[in-house]
């Protein structure tokens, strides 16, 4: 039941209000809800957080903030927060012109009394809690191979997250599909300088979104999300760039994105090591970088 609650706050873009009137018994207009959340992000100046309590089917703001230390605490008119079933956080613009919550939803959890425990179900279709997420990549160059020409011994260059061996490579990634507002994106981190990345993507087994970097002679590459380093270097980094020995990083970014850089939500990374393709190399699985949290009334 929990899980069917939660689906239905995906399909949310409602917003309501209510009035209610407390001039003929004494209990206070508002009442408090507090935020206690863990693993969220500054999102910067164009982005805020906002709270959202479903009641009825419909969306009421509790609030936006942008301070990720917590407890928080929001007033919120009683009766509402009373009759409130589901907690939802939401990214939204800081100039924001539309009542409705965005499609990107980070956290939401039902109540039980006067608590919800609020966990990333809003983030994919289905509510999957990502634990039984899993990948692969392997290192390989074919953006700057003529078609035909066969393998031009550079493979250290470029990184995939898929498994090779047939044509086109298999898809190297086991994650779940994720709602509107979510992109996936893959990076490489270069110690001293940062992350650059492979680009964003929301398939498995197609393109991405991003080849800016590949060679001239093939650009599209296979149909997986990866990259090739080999031209046009961001400020600070080397072409072609080697990817031996460093750690590779897929990411669930916010679409629209507040940052460039890395969001805070990393399910998986691994190292590459000294072998090119066929070798693969693992992906681990860390839940620690996801937010969960707790939202209490009273």
């Amino acid at each position: 039941m929990i899980k069917k609650m939660i689906l239905a706050v995906l399909a949310l873009g409602v917003f309501a209000t209510s009035c209610s009137s407390d001039d003929d018994n004494n209990t206070p207009t508002n009442s408090d809800l507090t935020l206690n959340l863990n693993g969220l992000e500054a999102l910067g100046d164009d982005f805020v957080y906002e709270g959202w309590i479903v009641v009825d089917g419909s969306a009421i703001s509790t609030g936006t903030f942008t301070s990720v230390t917590f407890p928080q605490t929001f007033s919120v008119n009683t009766t509402q927060l009373n009759s409130a079933t589901t907690f939802v956080l939401s990214i939204e613009p800081a100039v924001d012109p539309d009542p409705d919550p965005a499609a990107t939803k980070v956290l939401a959890g039902d109540f039980t009394g006067n608590s919800a425990a609020v966990w990333v179900a809003p983030v994919t279709e289905d509510a999957d809690d990502f634990t039984a997420s899993w990948g692969r990549f392997f290192l390989r160059t074919p953006t700057d191979e003529v078609m035909g020409s066969g393998n031009n011994l550079n493979d250290e260059f470029g990184i995939w997250f898929g498994t090779p061996g047939t044509n086109p490579p298999a898809s190297g990634l086991g994650l779940p599909t994720l709602a509107p507002g979510w992109n996936y994106e893959g990076w490489v981190v270069v110690e001293g300088v940062g992350p650059i990345s492979t680009g964003t993507f929301t398939g498995f087994t197609e393109v991405d979104d991003f080849n800016g970097f590949s060679g001239a002679e093939n650009t599209v590459g296979p149909p997986i999300p990866g990259e090739d380093f080999l031209l046009n270097a961001p400020a600070g980094f080397t072409f072609p760039l080697d990817i031996r020995g460093r750690t590779a990083v897929i990411t669930i970014e916010p679409s629209p994105d507040n940052s460039p850089a890395p969001f805070a939500m990393k399910p998986l990374s691994g190292t590459a090591g000294n072998d090119t393709a066929p070798t693969t190399y693992d992906l681990n699985l860390d839940l620690t970088s996801l937010p969960t949290g707790t939202v209490t009334r009273n």
